[in-house]
């Protein structure tokens, strides 16, 4: 079957995904420029791929499991690895980037005429790096779990383990694996940013608006998932899942509401 064709039918079988990378695309545009995008979303893509394609094959970085291959010509893949699987990183990646920003990042002084900004000099620094990498590891102690009770939903079987891990299912390597992943992306784009003339400088400011959105997506890819974890009749899973992210999503509405100007002056 042609590639095209398997595109199409991949993006009618996982609406979902793509309807959140386009949403991840635009944020991202918006505060970045296409071409930085481009290249944060290409590394991420690409890094993704070859983690997963190394532990199918040999166990690293995210530990031993296999695809089942259960929806082989309903969507596409590229050396036995759905395209979906690898693509999703890359928004995954963004939303948990934008909430670190929203945490490491200093408000700029509040301007009537351009509304509220985050000061973009520390945009690549280690910490923000540090914090996107768990962030994003942290979400995926969310998704993986009802992922891998996807034959209880639309997501399908599509993958497994061949032990069970001790985490509902999933083994802890596989959340080093997402950390690897996340570091080595980040790292790799930060490497690209500092070679002189490659990317487009940062701006010196970022509309608050834009992060927020790719705050927005992340919530919104978690309480997709959330949601799924409740549906399907799991409620320990949900519950810890909400333990997890309580103090997290306390600390971000703190920090939003300390931002907020006390008055439109």
């Amino acid at each position: 079957m042609d590639v095209p064709l398997l595109l199409v039918k991949t993006l009618l079988l996982r609406p979902y995904v793509f309807f959140f990378l386009a949403v991840s695309l635009v944020a991202a545009s918006r505060a970045w420029g296409w071409t930085r995008t481009g290249v944060m979303f290409g590394i991420t893509w690409v890094t993704a791929f070859v983690c997963e394609f190394l532990s199918t094959r040999v166990g690293f970085p995210f530990g031993d499991y296999y695809y089942t291959g259960s929806t082989v010509g309903e969507e596409l893949y590229i050396a036995h690895v759905p395209f979906m699987d690898s693509l999703s990183f890359t928004f995954l990646l963004y939303a948990s980037y934008c909430v670190a920003l929203l945490f490491v990042l200093p408000f700029e002084p509040f301007a009537q005429q351009a509304g509220r900004s985050f000061l973009s000099q520390a945009a690549l620094s280690w910490q923000v790096i540090g914090l996107t990498c768990v962030l994003f590891t942290f979400l995926d102690i969310v998704i993986d779990p009802v992922a891998l009770q996807g034959g209880r939903w639309f997501l399908g079987q599509i993958y497994g383990y061949p032990e069970a891990g001790v985490y509902f299912g999933v083994p802890l390597a596989n959340f080093f694996g997402w950390f690897v992943v996340g570091l080595i992306a980040m790292a790799g784009y930060r490497w690209v940013d500092r070679r002189t003339g490659t990317l487009p400088r940062l701006p010196p400011t970022i509309p608050a608006r834009e992060v927020l959105l790719g705050c927005g997506l992340y919530y919104a890819v978690l309480l997709f998932n959330l949601f799924m974890t409740f549906w399907i009749g799991e409620p320990l899973l949900g519950l810890v899942g909400c333990f997890l992210y309580g103090p997290i999503t306390a600390l971000a509405i703190l920090k939003l509401l300390r931002s907020l100007p006390v008055a439109l002056a």
